[in-house]
């Protein structure tokens, strides 16, 4: 797909969350509008364009972590890999997993709404990034294979959609589409 959404700032107030707020000043410093996949790779460290690097976000990863540990939701462990220990950060709230997981199941088989502009935007966002983190099919794993199935196809047909169209269809959801065209690349 051919889509380039540019991230366009609107507001630069803070939002109380450290990561969003050093986001949002790396945003504003840019001369030119940068398109979704870009900032994607930008914060994440996963580019290696030597005049962007000042706008990577640092140890985003960990930080990230950090702030899930804080909320209780992960827990960090040292694990022995051979020759070298590594931090690890396990799950540590299986409660709150196993409702994100309810949540996302419901939103494909019972509470399916077949029209994505109907869809409540935060169960669309954590549809697009379970596919982009690729573990959709374990969220539907517990499922009976025939509405594994169900699960499977309306998710498959929600994610073929095109971004484009469908951003341009309901305000509100652009990023969210943004986001998945950028990890349909």
């Amino acid at each position: 797909r051919s889509c380039r959404f540019q991230v366009l700032l609107k507001s630069d107030a803070p939002t109380g969350d450290v990561l969003l707020d050093e986001t949002l000043r790396h945003i504003k410093a840019t001369e030119s509008a940068e398109t979704v996949q870009t900032w994607i790779e930008l914060l994440t460290g996963e580019t290696w364009n030597p005049f962007k690097l000042q706008y990577q976000l640092r140890n985003v990863r960990e930080r990230l972590a950090k702030a899930l540990v804080e909320k209780g939701i992960l827990t960090t462990e040292k694990q022995n890999f051979l020759l070298f220990d590594m931090t690890t950060h396990p799950v540590s709230n299986a409660s709150e997993k196993q409702r994100l997981v309810k949540k996302l199941q419901e939103s494909v088989l019972e509470r399916w709404v077949n029209d994505p502009q109907r869809m409540e935007r935060r169960t669309l966002a954590l549809l697009v990034l379970a596919h982009a983190s690729d573990v959709l099919e374990n969220v539907f794993a517990s499922l009976a294979d025939d509405k594994y199935d169900v699960a499977m196809n309306r998710t498959k047909d929600l994610l073929d959609m095109d971004p484009e169209v469908e951003a341009a269809k309901a305000r509100g959801t652009e990023m969210i589409w943004a986001v998945l065209a950028a990890f349909n690349k």
